[in-house]
């Protein structure tokens, strides 16, 4: 997996240690929903309560362009997401609903 954990790197005499995250590639959703066989929109509908930290990000073009894309985590996060709706599809229609 592309994804490495992240590394402690010593900077300077200080020994101030950093945090750094590796993610080189992202898979957009067009191309993860080929990837898991799945509906495009309703692929978005499950990953839309996904945060940063469980593996989407936004990638911005230009003007008002943006779509959602997942690192290969986000892949694996949206895989369970994906068990869960469909053990219970109603769950997904209930956090739809405007409240």
């Amino acid at each position: 997996m592309e994804l490495d954990a992240p590394a402690i790197r010593v900077v300077g005499r200080g020994s101030l240690t950093l945090q750094v995250n590796k993610v080189h590639h992202v898979h957009i959703i067009t191309r993860v929903a080929e990837m898991l066989g799945e509906d495009e929109d309703w692929l978005w509908d499950v990953a839309n309560e996904m945060d940063p930290e469980d593996g989407v990000i936004w990638v911005y073009g230009p003007g008002d362009d943006s779509v959602m894309a997942f690192t290969d985590f986000g892949i694996e996060t949206l895989k369970g997401l994906v068990e869960i709706y469909k053990a219970n599809p109603d769950l997904l229609s209930r956090s739809n609903d405007p409240t």
